[in-house]
């Protein structure tokens, strides 16, 4: 799985313009059942990938934080909403409330989330391949095919499905 992960930003830089092509002529013209494409390759790559295996995602990315968000974790460690914003996060550059350093702070040795339960929106969603209105997200994924194995192998099966 490491020599997957060290290889991914080359693989997905090598097919950087391939999936920018990709995800224009979709954006333009994407099939009636894109919604239901995407939800079976979703299911059928996490079916043979584990996250706990990579935790790529974790180790280099840090999510944003909703106020929703920050609620609940703060109720989960007892404390207070300023609290928790001022040991855990900060503000970046789009106003947004994200880790103050990356790896996360709650990602354990055994990649395990020590806040799995109350996890960000997300970290919930990521790599957010089985999302509604797919197409919407393209810039997104083109990214996330260079932090998670499972999106850069769910993008390529996508491609050889939808012509």
């Amino acid at each position: 799985m490491q020599d997957i992960i060290n290889n991914l930003p080359k693989f997905a830089k090598d097919k950087h313009n391939e999936n920018k092509k990709f995800f224009a002529k979709l954006k333009s013209k994407p099939p009636k059942d894109l919604d239901y494409i995407m939800q079976d390759l979703h299911e059928q790559e996490f079916k043979r990938t584990d996250c706990l295996e990579c935790a790529n995602c974790c180790k280099t990315t840090g999510p944003l934080f909703t106020d929703k968000d920050i609620d609940r974790i703060s109720k989960f460690f007892r404390l207070k909403p300023q609290q928790f914003i001022a040991q855990y996060l900060r503000i970046d550059e789009e106003n947004d409330y994200v880790l103050q350093s990356v790896p996360c702070t709650f990602l354990g040795a055994d990649n395990y989330c020590s806040i799995y339960d109350v996890r960000p929106k997300a970290c919930r969603e990521f790599p957010h391949t089985d999302r509604k209105k797919f197409q919407q997200i393209s810039n997104l994924t083109i990214k996330n095919v260079a932090i998670c194995p499972a999106a850069f192998n769910i993008v390529e099966a996508m491609k050889k499905r939808i012509k």
